[in-house]
């Protein structure tokens, strides 16, 4: 079911390519200078490429060691996902993704989508970048919801008996409450990491777009450092999901490699199209604009309810007042880093 949630939601952010390419022609004025080349004395192309390629191999090292860190925390004893350093690095990652859709993914989306090289009706009368944020959100939560019905529902465990007899050794397994909660949590787990790891890949093969296409040297040296930090702790939250989860081998490896793959992805698909592809062109505009909203509806949903709110919540933190104090300044710190990097990225 997991799989399934996965696929709606790609065909989701698909069709909006999809329909954003089909209406970009007719939604802008076209002046002169969008589509065209800037005059920005930084803009080198011969310089911009090696800095590319540079950024694709730091941010793949980054997202790598992020993603990979909390995947071998088992073999180190004071990281182990059920202590106390686990929980509030897990909420820090978390407060690095609240601060990816509030303070990057979302303002970016109301720039793009309030541009002056789009035409003034629609997208300067209404607030598509809010409104699309907020349906994402709400799309998350169906999905999230009914995926964990049915993979419950699915995964169920029934009574099996072994034999007639009624007495006390008639071989009939009962589940127990601890077993089948523990079972729920962990198709819980799954869910959110399948879910998250859509999200945020989405949201990576974007800006790796954006890097990718720009022959702006300036920007790019700022970029290169800041997306290494995002990546790197934003792979972390994600890989404390895919711990939790207790995937199989096979698959743990699997989901890290698509995410630590997915900027310099985006960004060799930006140097392949940067001779077609414009930052303020009307189609990338559009289409960049609403893969942005939807994903900073997605990230901020997660983060806020199936991370950070369900980590609050839980037994562990509610039993101890100076773990949700911990807890609580490492998810502020995390949302204050990423706060201090949208001045760069």
């Amino acid at each position: 079911m997991a799989s399934t949630s996965t696929l709606l939601m790609k065909t989701i952010f698909l069709v909006l390519i999809f329909v954003s390419f089909a209406i970009s022609p007719a939604t802008s004025t076209a002046p002169e200078d969008c589509g065209s080349e800037s005059t920005n004395p930084c803009v080198n192309k011969a310089k911009a490429l090696p800095l590319k390629v540079i950024a694709i191999v730091a941010i793949l090292i980054a997202s790598m060691i992020g993603v990979g860190a909390p995947l071998f925390s088992r073999n180190v004893p004071f990281l182990q996902p059920d202590g106390n350093i686990f929980t509030i690095v897990k909420c820090f990652a978390s407060g690095i993704i609240l601060g990816t859709g509030f303070m990057h993914v979302l303002p970016d989306s109301f720039e793009m989508l309030s541009s002056p090289c789009l035409k003034e009706n629609p997208w300067h009368k209404f607030p598509f970048s809010g409104f699309l944020a907020m349906l994402s959100g709400l799309i998350t939560l169906v999905i999230d919801s009914m995926a964990t019905s049915i993979y419950t529902s699915k995964n169920a465990v029934g009574i099996v008996p072994h034999g007639h007899d009624h007495g006390p050794g008639n071989g009939v397994t009962l589940p127990t409450k601890d077993e089948d909660s523990g079972k729920a949590q962990l198709l819980r787990y799954r869910v959110i990491a399948m879910v998250l790891e859509l999200g945020i890949i989405v949201h990576s093969v974007v800006i790796g777009l954006s890097l990718g296409a720009t022959s702006d040297t300036c920007a790019i040296k700022g970029l290169i450092a800041a997306l290494c930090f995002h990546q790197m702790f934003e792979g972390m939250g994600l890989g404390g999901c895919i711990l939790q989860a207790e995937y199989t081998n096979l698959k743990k490896f699997l989901m890290a490699f698509f995410f630590a793959i997915t900027t310099p992805f985006g960004i060799a698909l930006g140097i392949a199209l940067s001779t077609i592809y414009r930052d303020n062109s009307p189609s990338a505009l559009i289409t960049v604009g609403l893969l942005n909203a939807c994903s900073a509806g997605l990230l901020i949903y997660m983060a806020l309810v199936d991370l950070l709110a369900a980590e609050f919540m839980g037994p562990k933190l509610q039993g101890s007042v100076k773990m949700q104090i911990k807890c609580f300044i490492a998810a502020l710190l995390g949302c204050g880093g990423m706060s201090i990097i949208a001045k760069w990225a």
